[in-house]
């Protein structure tokens, strides 16, 4: 807290007497002319680009100027361009109002000078995209939708249809960190992965960090996917929404106080359940999600938010099988300009995800989930032109839920039970600098502080040697050991503390106006760890703090890469490559009982990981026709060795660990992934995009053997994850039809045809084996989720 303090204050002082008297500042907001929304990512670029900065998360700029008058530029993409110039003689607040662009002529002056700035830049590894692309890329039954979106990226994939998560260059699901309006999502799909949780209309910015995280993040090792709801219309009220085959939307937004408060509330629901029983069938799937947000702008130096989400999925069998699960998020936040380059942003956010079943034929209910209160005080100060520092304090209290049974009915014979709660506190302090050290030089370092608390509980295990697995080395197979004792530690008294130091730094250099080399070194620290063996995680999962046995993963991310822009920018190229080495990752014995399991450790093995790659993105950038093509080359894998013992005698011996200590391939190993997106503008009426997907089977584990034993038939598996499923490919289309009546009338609609999988290939999710029963002999039977899906969708506002 001492070194917060100490910044907070020499930070105050440098903007108020460093840099001389001739330096003077210019700052200030810049909004949607329509809507007010603030914009973010906005390029402020003086004198054609000699120098300039962005507008922050919350539509802030702040730049130190020698005196003079200037050639201030205002450019964003699908945004007319404003040129303006001001004489700086002092302190100069000066906010703009950006207009859609229409003509496609405005769009090409946009762009000409944002992508150079990007250049420039030490940020790499990042992805943006504009909801505007999400919902002209076709999916699934034709909602749109920002995870589906973000495979196509390089880097980026999944298990497969109907499957939650995404995997970021070789890493897992859970190393991914979410977060919706500065929350975390624990789990963000609907019905088990065929959608995310993310109502596209009510989404402003969406950022993927694969690498070369800034040291503002923490807490997971793999990626951060940053999302942003939009603020509202403090203008005047206005909707949208759409209705699909499966699911239909209504987002409304409007001013509280006009141009001062505004409100946004947006609504998603599922419908298909509803027609079921009219085909007789018993079972059902459904989901709704609500989107809700507050802003009062109080001055022009303070602003205060409220945002929130809320969703839940049901799924049933026969009535007799519920199933309920979803997240709950709610983020109160206080934006305050001290002076004119330094801006805070002070959040309280309270974030949970829940996890219900309930079985009338055995007569229990059961409920897990894991729920934080997290404190976030972020600073970020413009002190020159060419340095900007960032630091804040970040606090997460967290409290663990593995789960409870309890009856459903008076009649039930089931005793309550309440697996053991688990509670930790994470803090970590950051400070984080982006310098301009010459004019092709561009440096972006820091380093992250973070501790993380076990804290004490109602019952903990004690073991024999310290060991909750066992290896039998008659049997060369591990075992969970039996507990020798449990004691209970007060929450007071921390049963575990680690700390770790995070440092991060980042580099490009300017080849020219058009190129540049990056690269970037990154350590990361996760303490949280999602317990699944599956490679698509389920709502059953559970999330487990770092303690006694389970070490917190450690990442070190390395990244270089070559960027360019050509042909007057109407292209523009990235290549990537990079190495993570990742310590302390979990795998699980064979065998291992993770449902309902209160004691974790004793089916727990600790490894470490590797993965390296080349990622190429050619992107099309203007034009009727823009899209872009990826294609990944990556390996990814993990090792599990055994632990050397002394036996009684004094002779030692290694256990076999997992695959003999081998180096095996992680569930998230594809070594190629190509994807193809397109969108060609016709005219003011149609348009048609495309994309086509292909991917290396994911790893998997096949039978190589058989035996009988009493009549009975039981297979033989080899090494883990040598086999694999087949290759993954699919090819989707889609047209807008936007009628020319509804151009100049407030009711605007929009018709959307699309076909998933159109050459209906049949994607395997699993293979298995089984004995046909006419001929007697071992066959493999594939299951797939999706053939060819067409789909309609209307959209509309007004």
């Amino acid at each position: 807290m001492k070194l917060i303090k100490i910044i907070f204050l020499l930070t105050l002082l440098t903007s108020n007497f460093s840099f001389g008297q001739n330096f003077v500042t210019l700052s200030g907001r810049v909004n949607d002319t329509d809507t007010n929304e603030l914009l973010i990512g906005v390029n402020i670029i003086i004198n054609d680009g000699e120098t300039g900065t962005t507008t922050n998360e919350y539509g802030f700029y702040s730049i130190s100027l020698k005196k003079d008058t200037y050639k201030v530029e205002i450019s964003y993409l699908g945004y007319n361009t404003i040129i303006k110039e001001v004489d700086l003689n002092s302190n100069t607040v000066l906010n703009f109002q950006l207009t859609e662009s229409t003509e496609e002529l405005e769009e090409i002056l946009i762009t000409s000078k944002s992508d150079k700035l990007d250049i420039k830049s030490a940020q790499m590894s990042v992805n943006n995209l504009s909801v505007k692309t999400i919902k002209q890329i076709p999916v699934v039954l034709g909602e749109s939708d920002v995870v589906r979106s973000v495979l196509l990226l390089p880097g980026v994939t999944n298990a497969g249809d109907a499957s939650s998560g995404f995997n970021v260059r070789g890493g897992a699901v859970d190393q991914n960190l979410i977060l919706l309006d500065e929350a975390t999502i624990y789990n963000s799909s609907h019905l088990f992965g065929l959608f995310s949780v993310f109502n596209p209309d009510a989404i402003k910015d969406i950022k993927l960090f694969k690498g070369g995280i800034p040291a503002r993040y923490g807490g997971r090792v793999s990626s951060v996917l940053e999302i942003f709801q939009k603020e509202g219309n403090n203008k005047e009220l206005k909707a949208n929404g759409g209705i699909g085959f499966v699911a239909s939307r209504l987002l409304l937004e409007g001013p509280i106080s006009k141009e001062r408060s505004s409100f946004l509330v947006g609504a998603r629901s599922s419908y298909a359940h509803l027609f079921l029983p009219l085909l007789d069938i018993d079972n059902s799937a459904s989901f709704y999600d609500l989107n809700a947000k507050l802003n009062y702008r109080i001055n022009e130096n303070n602003n205060f938010y409220i945002s929130g989400y809320f969703g839940r999925d049901f799924f049933t069998i026969n009535d007799a099988f519920q199933n309920i699960y979803g997240n709950a998020l709610l983020n109160l936040r206080w934006n305050h300009i001290y002076g004119s380059k330094l801006f805070s942003n002070l959040s309280l956010i309270y974030s949970d995800f829940y996890y219900g079943l309930e079985l009338d034929f055995v007569g229990f209910r059961w409920n897990s989930g894991i729920t934080n209160l997290n404190f976030k005080y972020d600073f970020k100060n413009y002190l020159k032109d060419n340095l900007q520092i960032n630091f804040g304090l970040h606090n997460t209290y967290y409290v663990f839920n593995p789960g409870k049974i309890e009856p459903n009915s008076p009649e039930s014979g089931i005793l309550v039970d309440q697996l053991v709660k688990k509670y930790a506190n994470e803090t970590a302090l950051y400070v984080g600098l982006d310098q301009d050290i010459t004019s092709n030089l561009n440096l972006q370092y820091g380093v992250r502080a973070s501790n993380f608390i076990r804290l004490g509980q109602d019952e903990i295990y004690v073991y024999e040697n310290n060991e909750p697995v066992i290896f039998n080395p008659n049997t060369l197979t591990y075992q969970e050991a039996n507990p020798i004792d449990t004691v209970f530690q007060k929450r007071s008294k921390p049963i575990k503390t680690f700390f770790n130091f995070e440092p991060r730094v980042a580099a490009s250099y300017s080849l020219n106006e058009n190129s540049s080399v990056k690269a970037s070194y990154t350590r990361l620290a996760q303490y949280l760890h999602l317990i699944s063996n599956t490679s698509s995680p389920t709502p059953l999962d559970v999330w487990t703090p770092s303690g006694s046995f389970i070490k917190p993963q450690i990442l070190d991310h390395y990244a270089m890469g070559y960027f360019m822009n050509f042909n007057d920018d109407n292209y523009s190229i990235e290549v990537e490559t990079y190495y993570k080495n990742l310590k302390n990752r979990i795998d699980y014995i064979d065998g291992a009982n993770l449902i309902a399991n209160d004691a974790i450790e004793r089916v727990v093995l600790t490894g470490r990981g590797r993965s390296y790659g080349l990622e190429f993105l050619l992107r099309k950038n203007k034009g009727d026709f823009q899209g872009w093509v990826s294609y990944t080359l990556s390996k990814s894998e993990q090792q599990t060795p055994g632990r050397t013992h002394i036996s009684e005698d004094g002779t030692t011996y290694t256990e076999t660990g997992i695959n003999l200590g081998n180096w095996y391939n992680t569930p998230y190993d594809k070594p190629h992934d190509i994807s193809v997106y397109g969108n060609y503008e016709l005219n003011e009426k149609w348009s048609f995009s495309g994309n086509f997907a292909y991917q290396t089977g994911r790893p998997a584990n096949y039978p190589i053997g058989q035996f009988d034993f009493q009549g009975v038939t039981a297979p033989v598996f080899g090494l883990r994850n040598q086999q694999r499923l087949p290759a993954y490919h699919r090819l989707d289309i889609s047209a807008t039809l936007t009628p020319k009546k509804n151009r100049n009338r407030r009711w605007q609609a929009q018709w959307v045809f699309s076909i998933y999988n159109i050459y209906n290939r049949q994607n395997a999710v699993s293979v298995n084996f089984r004995q046909n029963e006419d001929t007697g002999l071992n066959e493999a039977v594939k299951t797939a989720i999706f053939g060819i899906v067409p789909a309609i969708t209307y959209n509309f506002k007004f």
